[in-house]
């Protein structure tokens, strides 16, 4: 992948990531809220989280100090 569809995917990756987050939150403060798919929700936040530093340690060079 190129530094521009990496770019690209980060940025898609953290609105989705965004998203997430706000479905977590209205589905917690549900007066009857369904524990299976919150948990599915944030399994799914946790994995967009690891393919975010993924691209984001693509797109940074490693630096040796």
């Amino acid at each position: 992948m190129s530094p521009e569809e990496i770019s690209q995917r980060l940025e898609l990756l953290r609105i989705e990531h965004r998203d997430l987050d706000a479905a977590i939150i209205a589905l917690a403060s549900a007066a009857v809220s369904d524990q299976l798919q919150l948990a599915r929700l944030k399994k799914r936040k946790l994995k967009l989280r690891d393919e975010i530093a993924w691209c984001e340690d693509q797109l940074l060079p490693d630096i040796i100090a």
